[in-house]
């Protein structure tokens, strides 16, 4: 039986908890048939194939929050499944400097395969797991965990970790202030924008009406099991604190739109 191209974690039994954690950027592996995309090993493990450390935090908050999550199972590379269907990012040919030469000939035909069989599906789940929540009385709130490097273009980046929204700011605010009162350096919207067309959070949350957030931790803050663990420790109370400041998890009576 082929693997579906996510993993899901299901939701403890009996957990009332309301919120579904994502992770798009989840692993750097490759289904059969895609080899490494004609890049080295080496380059697999680096941040142009996968969200450093996100996984591990990912997984570690499902369980502190009794909560499902949803992760990706491929590489960014194959397919970015934090991008809409039509954006021209979907798959990359080039990446930090890096071309990919298994994409570089990857047309119309070939990214249209690629998202019946790997895009599709993860969003399809995602949905999936809101409807469940919802039709047990939930409205609930999506949380999607990504990582970024310490160091862009020759430039250390300042920020410990980032909180990126789009036009509902429900937990997006009160998630800044908390994070910046435990003493974190705080990205708001830095060092990358949350405003970003048919990405997950848009899709599954602004245009559903429900709150929303994407946390984005620098990799060096959590490369290895230990350090993601010992920082989703530290990260569970300050979003704990934050969905109390928001207050109760509502469905705005309006989608917001443009």
């Amino acid at each position: 039986m082929t693997e579906p191209p996510f993993e899901y974690i299901p939701e403890p039994p009996g957990s009332r908890a309301g919120l579904l954690f994502v992770c798009d950027h989840a692993a750097n592996a490759m289904p059969e048939g895609y080899g490494t995309l004609g890049l080295r090993s080496e380059l697999l493990a680096t941040h142009i194939a996968y969200d450093i450390g996100a996984a591990a935090v990912t997984r570690d908050l499902a369980v502190r929050f009794a909560s499902a999550a949803i992760l990706g199972r491929w590489s960014r590379l194959l397919i970015d499944l934090n991008r809409g269907p039509d954006d021209p990012t979907l798959v990359m040919k080039l990446s930090d400097g890096s071309i990919i030469a298994g994409n570089r000939d990857a047309g119309p035909e070939e990214i249209a395969c690629r998202l019946r069989a790997f895009h599709a599906p993860y969003h399809a789940a995602i949905a999936a797991e809101i409807g469940g929540l919802e039709a047990r009385g939930l409205v609930p709130t999506v949380v999607s965990i990504h990582s970024f490097t310490p160091v862009w273009k020759g430039r250390k980046r300042k920020w410990d970790v980032a909180v990126l929204s789009d036009r509902d700011r429900r937990l997006a605010d009160p998630l800044i202030a908390r994070l910046a009162e435990a003493g974190l350096a705080v990205g708001d919207n830095e060092p990358y924008t949350g405003a970003l067309e048919g990405d997950t959070l848009n899709r599954h949350g602004t245009c559903r009406g429900l709150p929303h957030v994407l946390i984005e931790i620098r990799q060096d803050r959590i490369g290895d099991t230990n350090h993601a663990r010992r920082f989703a420790a530290r990260l569970e109370p300050i979003l704990r604190a934050a969905l109390a400041d928001m207050g109760p998890s509502e469905r705005l009576s309006q989608t917001i739109h443009s």
